[in-house]
Protein backbone atom coordinates (compact mmCIF):
# COMPACT_ATOMS: atom_id res chain seq x y z
CA UNK A 1 0.00 0.00 0.00
CA UNK A 2 1.39 3.37 -1.08
CA UNK A 3 -0.10 6.45 0.60
CA UNK A 4 0.41 10.20 0.15
CA UNK A 5 -0.30 12.34 3.22
CA UNK A 6 -1.26 15.97 2.65
CA UNK A 7 -2.20 18.57 5.24
CA UNK A 8 -1.56 22.20 6.15
CA UNK A 9 0.82 23.24 8.93
CA UNK A 10 -0.84 22.41 12.25
CA UNK A 11 -3.00 19.59 10.87
CA UNK A 12 -1.05 16.90 12.74
CA UNK A 13 0.54 15.49 9.61
CA UNK A 14 3.77 14.51 11.35
CA UNK A 15 1.93 12.71 14.14
CA UNK A 16 -0.30 10.83 11.70
CA UNK A 17 2.68 9.95 9.52
CA UNK A 18 4.36 8.18 12.44
CA UNK A 19 1.18 6.52 13.71
CA UNK A 20 -0.06 5.36 10.32
CA UNK A 21 3.26 4.00 9.10
CA UNK A 22 3.37 1.76 12.19
CA UNK A 23 -0.30 0.82 11.87
CA UNK A 24 -0.04 -0.03 8.16
CA UNK A 25 3.43 -1.57 8.33
CA UNK A 26 4.89 0.72 5.68
CA UNK A 27 7.84 3.13 5.61
CA UNK A 28 7.24 6.74 6.64
CA UNK A 29 9.02 9.04 4.20
CA UNK A 30 9.24 12.80 4.76
CA UNK A 31 10.18 14.85 1.71
CA UNK A 32 12.10 17.39 3.77
CA UNK A 33 14.22 14.67 5.38
CA UNK A 34 14.99 13.12 1.98
CA UNK A 35 16.05 16.48 0.55
CA UNK A 36 18.23 17.32 3.56
CA UNK A 37 19.87 13.87 3.44
CA UNK A 38 20.77 14.33 -0.23
CA UNK A 39 22.25 17.76 0.46
CA UNK A 40 24.20 16.47 3.49
CA UNK A 41 25.52 13.49 1.50
CA UNK A 42 26.84 15.84 -1.17
CA UNK A 43 25.36 13.87 -4.05
CA UNK A 44 25.22 15.53 -7.46
CA UNK A 45 21.49 16.14 -7.09
CA UNK A 46 21.97 17.27 -3.51
CA UNK A 47 24.60 19.81 -4.52
CA UNK A 48 22.38 21.18 -7.28
CA UNK A 49 19.43 21.44 -4.89
CA UNK A 50 21.63 23.16 -2.29
CA UNK A 51 22.46 25.92 -4.77
CA UNK A 52 18.77 26.82 -5.03
CA UNK A 53 18.20 26.54 -1.29
CA UNK A 54 21.16 28.80 -0.50
CA UNK A 55 19.67 31.47 -2.77
CA UNK A 56 16.29 31.08 -1.11
CA UNK A 57 14.85 29.89 -4.41
CA UNK A 58 12.45 27.02 -5.04
CA UNK A 59 14.05 23.78 -6.17
CA UNK A 60 12.72 23.07 -9.72
CA UNK A 61 9.93 20.50 -10.02
CA UNK A 62 11.98 18.16 -12.20
CA UNK A 63 14.81 18.10 -9.65
CA UNK A 64 12.44 17.46 -6.74
CA UNK A 65 10.90 14.54 -8.64
CA UNK A 66 14.38 13.15 -9.38
CA UNK A 67 15.22 13.36 -5.66
CA UNK A 68 12.02 11.76 -4.37
CA UNK A 69 11.30 9.08 -6.94
CA UNK A 70 14.16 6.61 -6.28
CA UNK A 71 13.39 6.60 -2.55
CA UNK A 72 9.65 6.11 -3.00
CA UNK A 73 10.09 3.39 -5.65
CA UNK A 74 12.51 1.49 -3.39
CA UNK A 75 10.11 1.76 -0.44
CA UNK A 76 7.17 0.63 -2.60
CA UNK A 77 9.08 -2.48 -3.62
CA UNK A 78 9.91 -3.20 0.06
CA UNK A 79 6.24 -3.28 0.99
CA UNK A 80 4.87 0.23 0.69
CA UNK A 81 5.31 3.83 1.81
CA UNK A 82 3.56 6.71 3.50
CA UNK A 83 4.97 9.91 2.02
CA UNK A 84 4.36 13.43 3.31
CA UNK A 85 5.57 16.71 1.87
CA UNK A 86 5.58 15.58 -1.77
CA UNK A 87 4.28 16.38 -4.30
CA UNK A 88 3.71 20.07 -3.70
CA UNK A 89 2.33 21.02 -7.11
CA UNK A 90 0.21 19.51 -9.87
CA UNK A 91 3.23 19.47 -12.19
CA UNK A 92 5.20 17.45 -9.64
CA UNK A 93 2.23 15.12 -9.14
CA UNK A 94 1.76 14.45 -12.85
CA UNK A 95 5.44 13.77 -13.52
CA UNK A 96 5.91 11.68 -10.37
CA UNK A 97 2.84 9.56 -11.10
CA UNK A 98 3.88 8.96 -14.71
CA UNK A 99 7.31 7.72 -13.68
CA UNK A 100 6.08 5.83 -10.60
CA UNK A 101 3.46 3.94 -12.62
CA UNK A 102 6.24 2.63 -14.85
CA UNK A 103 7.80 1.06 -11.74
CA UNK A 104 4.52 -0.05 -10.13
CA UNK A 105 5.09 2.41 -7.28
CA UNK A 106 2.33 5.01 -7.72
CA UNK A 107 0.22 6.10 -4.76
CA UNK A 108 -2.92 4.02 -4.12
CA UNK A 109 -4.63 6.65 -2.00
CA UNK A 110 -4.14 10.30 -0.99
CA UNK A 111 -5.04 11.26 2.58
CA UNK A 112 -5.92 14.92 3.14
CA UNK A 113 -6.04 16.23 6.72
CA UNK A 114 -8.36 19.24 6.75
CA UNK A 115 -9.10 21.77 9.49
CA UNK A 116 -10.43 25.35 9.72
CA UNK A 117 -7.81 28.10 9.51
CA UNK A 118 -8.58 29.45 12.98
CA UNK A 119 -7.97 26.01 14.50
CA UNK A 120 -4.65 25.66 12.66
CA UNK A 121 -3.52 29.13 13.76
CA UNK A 122 -4.40 28.39 17.40
CA UNK A 123 -2.46 25.11 17.30
CA UNK A 124 0.59 26.67 15.67
CA UNK A 125 0.69 29.61 18.08
CA UNK A 126 0.40 27.23 21.03
CA UNK A 127 3.17 25.03 19.63
CA UNK A 128 5.40 28.07 19.06
CA UNK A 129 4.88 29.15 22.67
CA UNK A 130 5.63 25.67 24.05
CA UNK A 131 8.74 25.25 21.89
CA UNK A 132 9.91 28.83 22.41
CA UNK A 133 9.85 29.61 18.69
CA UNK A 134 9.61 33.39 18.74
CA UNK A 135 9.93 33.56 14.94
CA UNK A 136 6.55 31.80 14.53
CA UNK A 137 4.46 34.96 14.84
CA UNK A 138 0.82 35.27 13.79
CA UNK A 139 1.92 37.02 10.59
CA UNK A 140 4.41 34.27 9.71
CA UNK A 141 1.88 31.53 10.44
CA UNK A 142 -0.81 33.20 8.33
CA UNK A 143 1.65 33.52 5.45
CA UNK A 144 2.62 29.82 5.70
CA UNK A 145 -1.03 28.79 5.62
CA UNK A 146 -1.72 31.08 2.66
CA UNK A 147 1.21 29.65 0.70
CA UNK A 148 0.05 26.11 1.48
CA UNK A 149 -3.47 26.92 0.31
CA UNK A 150 -2.27 28.51 -2.94
CA UNK A 151 0.00 25.54 -3.71
CA UNK A 152 -2.27 22.78 -2.54
CA UNK A 153 -5.83 23.58 -3.67
CA UNK A 154 -5.03 22.70 -7.31
CA UNK A 155 -3.28 19.53 -6.09
CA UNK A 156 -6.34 18.52 -4.04
CA UNK A 157 -8.56 19.04 -7.09
CA UNK A 158 -6.19 16.95 -9.22
CA UNK A 159 -6.32 13.98 -6.85
CA UNK A 160 -10.09 14.33 -6.38
CA UNK A 161 -10.58 14.15 -10.14
CA UNK A 162 -8.54 10.94 -10.20
CA UNK A 163 -10.65 9.43 -7.42
CA UNK A 164 -7.66 9.03 -5.11
CA UNK A 165 -8.35 11.65 -2.42
CA UNK A 166 -10.00 10.95 0.94
CA UNK A 167 -10.61 13.89 3.31
CA UNK A 168 -10.43 13.62 7.09
CA UNK A 169 -11.33 16.09 9.83
CA UNK A 170 -8.05 16.95 11.54
CA UNK A 171 -9.87 18.43 14.55
CA UNK A 172 -10.49 14.98 16.05
CA UNK A 173 -8.04 13.32 18.44
CA UNK A 174 -4.94 11.68 16.90
CA UNK A 175 -6.24 8.24 17.89
CA UNK A 176 -9.62 8.77 16.22
CA UNK A 177 -8.03 10.17 13.05
CA UNK A 178 -5.64 7.21 12.80
CA UNK A 179 -8.54 4.76 13.20
CA UNK A 180 -10.60 6.55 10.56
CA UNK A 181 -7.76 6.65 8.04
CA UNK A 182 -6.81 3.02 8.65
CA UNK A 183 -10.44 1.95 8.15
CA UNK A 184 -10.70 3.93 4.90
CA UNK A 185 -7.46 2.45 3.57
CA UNK A 186 -8.67 -1.03 4.50
CA UNK A 187 -11.77 -0.31 2.42
CA UNK A 188 -9.60 0.73 -0.53
CA UNK A 189 -7.62 -2.51 -0.24
CA UNK A 190 -10.78 -4.63 -0.10
CA UNK A 191 -12.26 -2.88 -3.13
CA UNK A 192 -9.03 -3.40 -5.09
CA UNK A 193 -8.99 -7.10 -4.16
CA UNK A 194 -12.61 -7.47 -5.30
CA UNK A 195 -11.82 -5.80 -8.63
CA UNK A 196 -8.87 -8.13 -9.18
CA UNK A 197 -11.03 -11.16 -8.37
CA UNK A 198 -13.74 -10.00 -10.77
CA UNK A 199 -11.21 -9.44 -13.55
CA UNK A 200 -9.68 -12.86 -12.93
CA UNK A 201 -13.10 -14.53 -13.16
CA UNK A 202 -13.87 -12.71 -16.41
CA UNK A 203 -10.60 -13.85 -17.97
CA UNK A 204 -11.32 -17.54 -17.28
Amino acid sequence: MNVLLIGPPGSGKGTQGERLSQRLGVEHLAAGDILRAEVAAGTELGQRAAEYLQRGALVPDSMVVDLMLPVTIAAAHRGGYLLDGFPRSVDQAIEARRLAEESDAAADVVVYLDAPTDVLIERLLRRAEIQGRSDDTLEVIEKRLHVFEMQTLPLIAYYEQRGLLIRFDAQASPEVITDEIAAAIDGVLRAAAERRATQANKSR
